[in-house]
């Protein structure tokens, strides 16, 4: 089914931009892990709409209902079940949208294949407000590896037409001090000077009527090596299944992606190396995975985020009801760019991913 993932477990993700809730069941998550409910309200609020004159101005708490799955802290064995209530809808911005397709949305093919039963407000099921419950499940999964030492972080690597680019994540050890700055700086980067770059893009786009996309950078670390499957269950395939779920996702690589067709074999080749009695890459280009499967190096992958297709400036369609061209301007309240929010969510899929893969390795949880 479309709005499932998991072999493990069984992720399902239910509700519309502009329904009395969104929400998530997850299934397949063994009893005893203890569940941080503040810890997860800090992650989930680094997804937050509102909280930042880069965001849309719609404001959500987005904080979790949990119905059936944790007791006393912990999880109890039984599916979770959590939801979010939406309190903050303006319905009416999105009418016309039934006759007039956006540009760069799914408004046009929707139509066709549900033969206009879709629901359009703020996007319906299509919309990036999906990805909260993602997060409650992704949020969940994160403290989960951490009882096994692994972290998972995540930044803008680039952004806008003439990218600003931040430094890279460091391919084959956890950096603290890199953390400690993507939290600090006004947007989720490791230099503040691209933080501060980034942000001025954001604002002259939206000053503009227009919107930017970017690409975000995500590292596993502390990964055990033997995580994963070849053919169709590697942990490519898995992590590439969940971030192509998120809306405006249009590429997806892993370690040095595209550019590994532009170098020799010897130069992308990743060495192995003695260290005590354990082997060890020397370099990452594979990105921590070979043939599906971890080589005890950093997961590292990205994701390329489109545009927000929902901006102010006038653009050209079709009045479908008339079989005419129109015009539209799009009403509401759009993020001029979605990839501040987005970092998070892309820590979300990658721990969905791996969790699902360890728990089928047999990786017990708690530890």
């Amino acid at each position: 089914m479309a709005s499932v993932f998991g072999n493990a477990i069984t992720l399902s993700i239910f509700g519309q931009s502009h329904s009395p809730a969104i929400g998530c069941s997850l299934d397949g998550i063994p009893a005893g892990i203890p569940v941080d409910a503040d810890e997860l309200q800090r992650f989930l609020d680094r997804r937050a709409p509102g909280h930042a004159p880069t965001s849309t101005a719609r404001k959500e708490a987005d904080r979790p209902e949990f119905i059936a799955g944790i007791t006393d802290g912990h999880t109890n064995g039984a599916p979770i079940a959590a939801i979010i209530r939406n309190t903050n809808t303006r319905s009416v911005d999105y009418a016309e949208l039934r006759r007039i397709p956006r540009p760069g949305h799914a408004d046009y093919p929707a139509r066709i294949k549900y033969a206009n039963n879709h629901d359009v407000s703020g996007g319906g099921h299509f919309s990036g407000r999906l990805t909260a419950p993602l997060c409650i499940a992704g949020g969940i999964a994160l403290q989960a590896l951490s009882l096994h030492g692994i972290r998972i972080v995540a930044h803008i690597a680039s952004l806008g037409p003439e990218p600003v680019v931040d430094m890279p994540l460091d391919p084959m050890k956890l950096n603290e001090a890199q953390t400690t700055l993507i939290s600090a700086n006004p947007l989720p980067c490791i230099s503040s000077m691209a933080a501060s770059r980034m942000r001025s893009c954001i604002l002259e786009a939206k000053q503009q009527m227009d919107s930017v996309g970017g690409v975000i950078e995500c590292a596993a670390y502390g990964v055990p090596v033997g995580v994963g499957d070849p053919m169709f269950d590697g942990l490519e395939n898995r992590i590439a299944r969940i971030a192509f779920g998120i809306p405006a996702v249009k590429g997806v690589e892993f370690g040095a992606g595209f550019a590994a067709a532009r170098m020799h074999g010897s130069e992308n080749n990743d060495p192995y190396r003695m260290e005590a009695t354990e082997v060890r890459p020397q370099t990452n280009n594979a990105g921590g995975i070979l043939g599906g499967i971890s080589t005890g190096a950093p997961v590292i992958w990205r994701m390329a985020v489109k545009p927000t297709p929902s901006i102010g400036t006038p653009q050209r369609s079709v009045d479908m009801d008339a079989g005419a061209d129109a015009d539209l301007t799009v009403r509401g309240r759009h993020d001029p760019c979605i990839v501040p929010r987005a970092v998070p969510v892309a820590e979300a899929a990658c721990a969905l991913a791996l969790l699902d893969a360890m728990l089928e390795d047999g990786f017990r949880f708690p530890a």
